[in-house]
C-alpha cells in the first residue's frame, strides 16, 4: 500500500505528471522507496479512479500534452489517515548476511571480493547523502517540514554509516579467516540457533 502514499506525499508537496514524478522519484523519494515509470503510471491511474487526484486542466489543450495531477481532499484525507495508523517494524532481511551464514558451511570463495563491492557502494551512498544534506540542509533552516525532510535525510545517513562500518568490521574478520570447514573438507560444528552465534537464552 506504500506507493499510492508515497504518490499522494509527493503530489502534495507539489503537482506534478507522471513524467515529472518519476524523475522526482528518482531525486528523492526513490531513495528510500523506489517505484517504475510504469509503476507510478498505474497507480496515478488507481488514484484517479478513486477519486484521490484528479488532472489539472490543460491552459493550452494540446496533442499529446503530459497531464499534471493534484491531490483531492479525499486524497489529502487518506494519506493523513495512513500517516497516522500504527505499524509493526519489519525485520530485517538481508541477502549478504545470509550468504556470509552459508559460507560457513559451503566455503567463503567469492564472497569477501562482494563484500569489498558492496562496501564501495555503501561508501558512494553516504558521499551522496551528506552532499545532500550540506546543499539541503544548512544551519537554521529549521522549519517544521524541513526538519521532518532532514530526519527521513539522517535515516538513509546513519544507515549507510552503519553498513560502511560493518563491512569495514566483516572484511577485518576475514583476515583471520583462513580456512572454513567445508574447504578443508572437515565437518562444521552443529550452528548456534541465535543470528549472532550465540543460542538465545531461555530467560
Amino acid at each position: 500500500m506504500s506507493l499510492p502514499h508515497a504518490i499522494l506525499t509527493a503530489l502534495l508537496e507539489r503537482p506534478s505528471s507522471g513524467l515529472e514524478l518519476t524523475r522526482r522519484f528518482d531525486k528523492s523519494i526513490g531513495y528510500f522507496w523506489s517505484a517504475t515509470h510504469q509503476q507510478i503510471y498505474r497507480e496515478l491511474g488507481k488514484l484517479e479512479s478513486e477519486g484521490y487526484i484528479r488532472a489539472l486542466p490543460a491552459a493550452q489543450p494540446a496533442r499529446g500534452q503530459k497531464k499534471s495531477y493534484e491531490v483531492l481532499p479525499a486524497g489529502r484525507d487518506e494519506l493523513a489517515r495512513w500517516t497516522a495508523v500504527s505499524q509493526e517494524p519489519k525485520p530485517l532481511r538481508d541477502t549478504m548476511l545470509l550468504r556470509l551464514r552459508a559460507s560457513a558451511v559451503v566455503g567463503t570463495a567469492g564472497i569477501e571480493a562482494d563484500l569489498r563491492r558492496h562496501l564501495a557502494l555503501h561508501q558512494r551512498q553516504l558521499a551522496e547523502y551528506e552532499e545532500i544534506q550540506e546543499r539541503d540542509f544548512p544551519p537554521g533552516r529549521n522549519a517544521p517540514e524541513d526538519r521532518l525532510r532532514h530526519l527521513v535525510l539522517r535515516a538513509g545517513i546513519d544507515l549507510e554509516t552503519f553498513w560502511t562500518r560493518w563491512l569495514s568490521h566483516a572484511l577485518e574478520e576475514f583476515e583471520h579467516v583462513e580456512e572454513t570447514p567445508a574447504q578443508s573438507g572437515g565437518s562444521p560444528g552443529p550452528a548456534p540457533d541465535g543470528p549472532d552465534g550465540d543460542r538465545p537464552s531461555s530467560g
